[in-house]
């Protein structure tokens, strides 16, 4: 990464924070040096509240914190776009965001990232915690069966079925994806490279 530019806004840098899963548009914050290498250093968000004038860590009060996947900075290197992992509401009023849009959408990043979660924070009661418990090869036998399942269901006319089946395979793919240590990104990425 280039040297940042703190020097345009008197030491601060607009930073536009955005879903990584979603790619939704969150907020704007502003950051000084200090708060950009407590973000890089703890992997959690932190600006630098113009209003208080101090360093404040996005969710410190409620909770919701912004955790880091990626910074990359414009092509003048005086503004920031911050790819995180919301861990709830982003606004103070409790919308999804700062721009009152709902950041709800659903799609395999989403599921990916709950499954992951579950693997980080086992909670009592969850069939996906269950899984990770039962080891690699037990993931690995439910991939097969859920594989053999829409096979059969495919040979009939039931779509709900077939659409079902299809869903617990995916499921269970990423499960066993995450067990693996490794992310449907990766299997993207492998596929990429063969569509050359």
């Amino acid at each position: 990464m280039n040297e940042l530019n703190f020097n345009k806004l008197n030491g601060l840098l607009p930073c536009i924070i955005q879903d990584a899963t979603t790619h939704k548009v969150l907020m704007l914050g502003f950051m000084n040096n200090e708060a950009y290498q407590t973000t890089i250093r703890e992997k959690r968000v932190t600006f630098f509240s113009r209003s208080k004038q101090r360093l404040w860590t996005k969710g410190e009060t409620s909770g919701n914190f912004l955790e880091l996947v990626e910074i990359i900075p414009d092509c003048d290197n005086d503004t920031l776009l911050i790819k995180v992992n919301p861990s709830g509401a982003v606004c103070h009023t409790g919308a999804d965001t700062c721009f009152n849009e709902s950041n709800q959408e659903w799609n395999l990043s989403k599921l990916e990232h709950v499954i992951q979660n579950r693997k980080s924070n086992p909670k009592d009661g969850s069939y996906t915690t269950s899984l990770f418990q039962s080891g690699i090869n037990k993931i690995a036998q439910k991939v097969g069966e859920e594989a053999v399942e829409l096979v059969i269901e495919s040979k009939d006319n039931d779509q709900q079925k077939f659409l079902n089946e299809a869903a617990d395979l995916m499921y269970h793919f990423l499960v066993l994806l995450s067990a693996k240590n490794t992310s449907l990104n990766e299997v993207e990425k492998v596929l990429q490279q063969r569509h050359r």
